[in-house]
This record gives C-alpha cells, structure tokens and sequence, in this order.
C-alpha cells in the first residue's frame, strides 16, 4: 500500500470520532512497519487516549522502526492528557506522515518541528485539504473561539415552513424527516427559539439515545414552562435558556435551583445577542451547533453572522400565501445584491425532496469582503 492509502484508512478510523469527540479534533492513526499494519488507533472520545496514543499501546515495542500516519500533527500541550509529540519521539518510529498541521496556537507546527529534531523523518500534508474540511467545526472552535453553526430547514418551494394558521406537519417527506434527525448526531447542541417550543413543544433529542444534546432555547422574556418536554428524561444541567433582562428575576432563579442553565444575555434589535451567545456557548466547551428555527431566529443568526452551513430541505409544494411562515424572516435587504448566498453546493434527492447543503457567504454592497471562513485555504 501506499503513503495515500494508510493515510485514507487513517481518516476512516478519523470519522468513528464523529458526534463523540467534540470538542477536540477528530483523529485516525495506523502504524505500519514493512508492508504490513501494526495496529490502529482513533480518538474515541474526549478526555480520552489520543488516536496516536491508542496506536503507539497496542503496538508496544512493534513501534520501533515503523511508521506512523496520523490525520493531524500530534499534540504539543498538556490538556486533558499530556503531549503526544513525547511519547511519539519515546516510542521509536522513524517516520511519521501528517495529514495536516494542528490549527491549535499550543501545537501548530511545534511538534512536526520537535520531530524533526529528534531525527524523525516528518511527511506533511497527505489529504489535508480533505483533512481540513473534516474538522473544520474544531478549526473555527479553535481559532475563532466560536462554535461552528449549522441551519437546517424544511420548507415548500416558495419558501414555507407552515400554514398562515401555523399548521406544518408534515412539509417534507419521512425519509427527509429522518435524514434530518440524524443530522442532531453530529452537533453538541440544538437550537431553537421559544416559539417552536410554545407550538410543537418538542423533546428536541439525537437520534442516538447515548448522544448527550445541549438544548438551547433563544426565549428574551422566559416564557418557557419547566414541564416542556425538552426539560424530561435529561439532565437539566443539559438545557440552557439565553434569556434577557426582560425576564422575571424569580423565574430565573427558580429555574437555576432545578439545575437548567440560564444566560441572561444582552439584547440586539429587543432580542437575545446571537453573537455574543455564541461567544458564552464556546466558553462553555460546545464547538457546534444546529439551529432548527423558526424563521425569526434563522434571521437573527444570519443577520449577526454566525452561521457558517446551511442545509435546506426543499418539498414540492406550494402554499402560495403571503401569510404564512417563512423559513428566514428579518434580514431585508434593499437589492438582491445584498442577499446572503451559499457556496460549495451540494445538491440531492431524498425521496421527492430536493436537500440543498452549502456554506453561507455573506454579501455586501460598498465592496466590502465576504465574512465566510473559506477553510480550504
């Protein structure tokens, strides 16, 4: 086999991580020494063993001599387990191949250099465009201190997400319905606004019954009631209301007593900050998030310019009514080139819907430059 295809089996062993390893970086390892694969390795969870780490154990004195590919440059820090880059150089490899360079500031290029020191022969790069799309949740969490948020939507053809008397179930199809609700694995954390909680009261769960979802509710005046559904069979530590100064002060803290996490939150435009939510939410170790409406609150987050992906379900169906839900409500621009636009489009069927995947690339009129995080660069 090749340098190429250890590295691909290395990313397969990578995407086990997907949905548990938040918020560290998912990471695939593979040692091979001859022609043959020593043993493998990947990060399972966070707080964990390191997928290198993991590789290195069950290779034990095998590792000498070998080499070891690995998605992303090993650790140069202590965090919650001590540097890997040691205990690479201890192990006797004499060759390491790196996907890409840790984007994290404490690493970034300071164990590939320690490597080479040690007189470990270092290949960088192999995949790593592929590498950085990957973790690219992990890439805007460490970098920009802000979780990497993701909209997702079902509307109608004309742009629909309910009837003017609020009726929606069901817009799109269950195939598109269940795809969705798979999507909520991937993520630390829904989102919605108070409305869909007061209407659809929903439980707001992953897919997978051992996915631990952070809730959030965007609910300015703490309308909420404590025996919404999304506050049963979880702990209530997991649920976080961003809430205003127009909340009841005694409701906010009889709710914290019940162990719900409340943040006050300052107002924009007479609701919650969406910005500077997102800024408390990584503080609090949540690199991604799903925002799954309504409209208001899609408007909001691309209005202040946290979103970086869209995923928009698309029905063959129109309600043809100027009343009813839209899917994105407040951003009115006064031309079209003023519009907010995807880029990188993805574009397929599920059942007789149409899914729309892109990233968001935010527009302006006076030439000034996109906001979106380009991070195949």
């Amino acid at each position: 086999m090749t340098d190429l295809e250890y590295m691909k089996l290395a990313y397969g062993l990578a995407a086990k991580g997907k949905g548990k390893a938040s918020p560290n970086p998912m990471v695939g390892a593979v040692l091979v020494k001859g022609n043959s694969v020593v043993s493998e390795g990947w990060h399972r969870r966070c707080g964990g063993a390191h997928a290198e780490i993991e590789a290195l154990k069950k290779a034990g004195k095998k590792a000498c001599g070998a080499t070891l590919y690995v998605t992303l440059e090993p650790c140069f820090h202590f965090g919650r387990t001590p540097p890997c880059v040691g205990a690479v150089v201890e192990s006797g490899v004499k060759r390491v191949v790196v996907g890409m360079k840790d984007p994290n500031p404490l690493t970034a290029g300071k164990s590939i250099a320690r490597l080479r020191r040690s007189g470990i022969e270092v290949t960088c790069g192999l995949l790593g465009q592929e590498l950085k799309k990957f973790n690219e949740v992990f890439i805007k969490y460490i970098t920009q201190n802000m979780p990497f948020v993701v909209v997702k939507t079902a509307q109608t053809l004309d742009g629909k997400i309910a009837t003017r008397t609020g009726h929606s179930q069901w817009i799109t199809s269950k195939k598109s319905r269940e795809y969705g609700h798979k999507l909520r694995g991937d993520f630390d954390a829904i989102l919605v606004g108070i409305q869909t909680v007061l209407k659809d009261n929903p439980r707001l769960n992953a897919s997978r019954v051992s996915k631990k979802l952070k809730k959030i509710v965007l609910d300015s005046s703490l309308c909420v009631s404590s025996n919404a559904r999304l506050f049963q069979q979880v702990d209530p530590s997991d649920c976080i209301i961003a809430t205003t100064r127009k909340a009841n002060a005694k409701k906010i803290d009889r709710m914290r007593r019940q162990g719900v996490q409340v943040i006050v939150c300052p107002l924009k435009e007479g609701r919650v900050h969406m910005k500077w939510l997102m800024e408390e939410l990584a503080k609090k170790k949540i690199s991604s998030v799903l925002i799954e409406g309504g409209g208001q609150v899609i408007g909001s987050a691309l209005k202040e310019k946290v979103v970086d992906k869209m995923f928009t379900f698309i029905a063959p169906k129109i309600v043809g009514d100027a009343q009813a839900r839209v899917s994105v409500d407040g951003l009115s621009p006064e031309i079209v080139g003023q519009c907010v636009g995807l880029k990188d489009i993805q574009i397929k069927q599920i059942s007789q819907d149409v899914l729309i995947e892109g990233y968001v690339k935010y527009t302006y009129v006076k030439g000034v430059k996109s906001c979106f995080v380009d991070f195949d660069k």
